[in-house]
């Protein structure tokens, strides 16, 4: 495949007089913007759906938490977080926020844009349709939205393939952004930050595992450790895990349990990529993914700047 997913025509429908002109109702009630909801996705905690926007007309996706997490105060503020990060950091590789609100229950909602695409993680499982540039240039665009961030004070603390959305058009877009670390402007970090619901999932991939908030094989060393200085460095980590597992098929930490995957990412030193993959690697781009990979946060890329940088400079552009 030498192009990024791509949608039929028909998907795309047209804009018509009736629906840009038609009057704005004299009233307008909040709990009654929205209709016609669709399930798109329901993951750890939260449910995602398609509705319609009444008063603009446009579909938009619907973000808020299932049933047995709609009453729990900390993942009502990690909600919230989510939509005021993606809201406040307006980037071309974010998704635009567009409200937040409490539906007819009291329970927290909020609206963002609705893109087609495919998540990252459905391109790694077809990597062989495309070649190692256009896997290299998606984790450039996620580098741009970390860079933005970092600039911002937000550390994101959860990138993985499943938070990662490729549009028909090229856009990239990360998302997720509900275990992003802010600091006060005194510089103390969230009382929520460590903290997790007493429901948990019983899945080892799934954010928010055993207390650990992240995904626990994308989680670097300091992560998994709880380093209360935890910064940047943690998603040049994380983003090198996704760029191993989308040039090899495979992630850098083994095992097939939490503490085995844990252990190997403290203890282990990763394969080289280019000797486990089935495409050529070259030995720039084998460099970039075993320093994103470092245990030592020091011996990583001290920036996201510098990764985007040296990608570039590896894909000669």
């Amino acid at each position: 495949m030498s192009e990024y997913p791509k949608f039929r025509q028909a998907d795309y429908p047209k804009l018509y007089l009736e629906q840009t002109d038609k009057d704005l109702a004299k009233s307008l009630h909040p709990n009654l913007r929205y209709a016609y909801f669709k399930t798109i996705a329901k993951g750890g905690k939260s449910l995602i759906q398609s509705c319609k926007d009444l008063h603009l007309g446009r579909v938009v996706c619907h973000k808020s938490l299932l049933p047995e997490f709609a009453n729990d105060p900390i993942e009502q503020k990690r909600l919230l977080r989510e939509a005021r990060v993606s809201a406040m950091l307006q980037h071309p590789n974010t998704m635009p926020t567009y409200e937040v609100g409490r539906d007819h229950h009291g329970n927290c909602y909020f609206t963002m844009k609705l893109v087609h695409g495919y998540t990252f993680r459905e391109i790694i499982d077809y990597r062989e349709r495309y070649d190692v540039t256009q896997l290299v240039n998606i984790i450039i665009q996620v580098g741009h939205a970390l860079q933005y961030a970092h600039t911002h004070g937000v550390v994101h603390r959860d990138v993985k393939p499943e938070n990662i959305l490729v549009g028909p058009f090229g856009e990239v877009l990360l998302l997720d952004w509900g275990l992003a670390k802010v600091r006060s402007e005194e510089g103390a970090p969230s009382d929520i930050d460590d903290m997790s619901s007493e429901s948990l999932t019983e899945d080892p991939t799934m954010t928010g595992f055993q207390k650990l908030q992240g995904t626990i094989a994308y989680m670097s060393p300091e992560q998994i450790k709880k380093a209360p200085d935890i910064d940047g460095r943690t998603d040049i980590y994380s983003l090198g895990v996704v760029l191993y597992e989308a040039l090899t098929g495979v992630k850098p930490s083994l095992g097939d349990t939490m503490d085995k995957i844990k252990a190997s990412t403290l203890n282990d030193i990763p394969i080289i990529p280019s000797e486990i993959s089935t495409t050529p690697i070259s030995q720039v781009l084998d460099d970039i993914v075993m320093q994103c990979l470092a245990k030592d946060a020091n011996k990583r890329m001290q920036s996201i700047g510098e990764l985007i940088r040296l990608l570039k400079e590896g894909l000669g552009v």
